[in-house]
């Protein structure tokens, strides 16, 4: 079947751990597994601690940085797309989950009620019931954009109405299947919703899966497959057959139009509908999802959403839910082993290091690690005192750039440039060289240097 996009990133290849001058790099299916509980921890990325508690990873400078360039990342190609930003609590009272359907199809793996105050006669009543007041941490954000929507009355003129956010959510993981990044308990999700019309909705949820392959080229990550994922036996799903086979429908022309090959697999859909799970493996072969679009007309029924019609008359909008990274979380998890630590130029946490040859060059490596960081790069210095220049050259292999200045370099303001996968464009002068990392850095992607695929 012809392609009309592909979220694989074709031709990326995944650097993994290596030394400067070492034999080029393998493909990713020839790399030793990367496991990246392990890698994280070497690398200080992220930790964990019993007294924190399972599932609830915190993350190190050094992650954090990864984590905030993909967060601004996915912020910025959304409001290229026509997305708009929004914050919402990670709290809301139980009634809110029992419009939604969460309360009914999901509590399982939701977190007990909390009552403010204690629950007393006196304490957090809620006025509209008279009972005591229920507070829940939110398993999903779609119910609080639902009310973002229906804030006020909608014109068919403002849609498709796209609403994205950043947002914490929580899911009450059993202890036994909790580890590293991939199954956590406080998820911060990339979620977004496009409230529009019937006619709008097909094209709006083949967007978001374009929006998804920018995104996989940018990040060197590869989709595994498409999968429809369908409702299976029992009472985990609305009943509501005509919703569902009008919902199906749908996402089948989507998958269509956008000219990919996809499987269907039964029991795999969210309790409201089906959805398109885009999945990916890591090194050992196991399967999950990292990215979905789905089409709901279940949860703007359960909320009375409307718009105003060209005819002046109410309608119901379609709900496209839609995630680019699903979790950051998972994302960050599947980059690491993905790339073996060896991050893209724009996501890597320090993009330059600067290494002088001895402490008589030292002055001019901290005025190129200043120049640096005034262009935008996440630069250190790699003092002569800590070690002979190869080992600190092994030290630095999976920084993309690594600046070499010895004395013939720092009396004609330059460095030796060595790249993180072996080559050596040789001499450049500082300004040169900050020119062409920062514009390498600043164009994203999965290229090291300028010129390459």
């Amino acid at each position: 079947m012809t392609r009309g996009f592909d979220v694989r990133s074709p031709g990326a290849s995944a650097p993994g751990l290596r030394r400067a001058g070492d034999s080029p790099l393998p493909q990713q299916e020839e790399h030793p597994m990367h496991d990246h509980r392990r890698l994280g921890r070497e690398l200080e990325l992220f930790d964990t601690d019993p007294l924190m508690g399972a599932g609830l990873p915190y993350w190190l400078p050094a992650g954090a940085v990864v984590r905030h360039e993909l967060e601004e990342y996915v912020r910025a190609v959304e409001r290229e797309a026509g997305y708009r930003h929004v914050y919402s609590p990670v709290l809301g009272k139980r009634e809110l989950y029992e419009t939604s359907g969460h309360w009914d199809h999901y509590r399982d793996d939701m977190f007990p009620p909390m009552r403010p105050g204690g629950g007393g006669p006196d304490d957090g009543s809620d006025s509209a019931s008279g009972g005591p007041e229920e507070i829940v941490l939110r398993p999903s954000l779609c119910p609080h954009h639902a009310l973002i929507y229906r804030s006020r009355s909608r014109s068919h003129r403002e849609l498709p109405l796209r609403i994205a956010e950043l947002g914490g959510m929580y899911r009450a993981e059993r202890s036994g299947v909790l580890g590293g990044l991939t199954r956590v308990r406080a998820i911060q999700l990339n979620d977004a919703h496009v409230f529009c019309t019937l006619d709008q909705a097909v094209e709006e949820a083949r967007a978001a899966l374009e929006l998804i392959g920018r995104a996989y080229a940018d990040l060197g990550i590869r989709a595994a497959r498409y999968r429809l994922s369908l409702p299976g036996a029992g009472g985990k799903y609305v009943a509501d057959p005509a919703l569902w086979r009008r919902a199906t429908a749908l996402l089948r022309e989507v998958l269509e139009r956008a000219g990919v090959a996809f499987d269907e697999a039964e029991g795999e859909a969210a309790f409201y509908g089906p959805k398109i799970d885009v999945q990916i493996e890591d090194p050992a072969g196991r399967e999950s999802t990292l990215s979905t679009v789905q089409v709901d007309f279940h949860q703007p029924e359960r909320f009375d959403l409307h718009y105003v019609g060209a005819d002046g008359a109410r309608h119901r909008p379609v709900m496209v839910h839609r995630s680019v990274l699903g979790s950051v979380e998972r994302a960050v998890a599947h980059l690491i082993e993905r790339h073996g630590g060896a991050f893209p130029v724009w996501l890597a946490p320090v993009q330059l290091v600067v290494l002088p040859v001895s402490r008589a060059q030292e002055d001019a490596a901290r005025e190129l690690v200043r120049r640096a960081g005034a262009a935008g790069l996440r630069a250190e210095l790699s003092p002569a005192d800590q070690g002979t220049l190869g080992a600190r050259v092994r030290a630095a292999r999976l920084v993309p750039y690594q600046a070499v200045i010895g004395a013939r370099e720092a009396e004609a303001d330059q460095a030796s440039l060595r790249l993180r996968d072996g080559r050596r464009p040789g001499p450049l002068p500082t300004a040169a060289l900050l020119t062409r990392a920062a514009h390498r850095a600043a164009a994203r992607g999965t290229a090291l240097w300028d010129g390459d695929a």
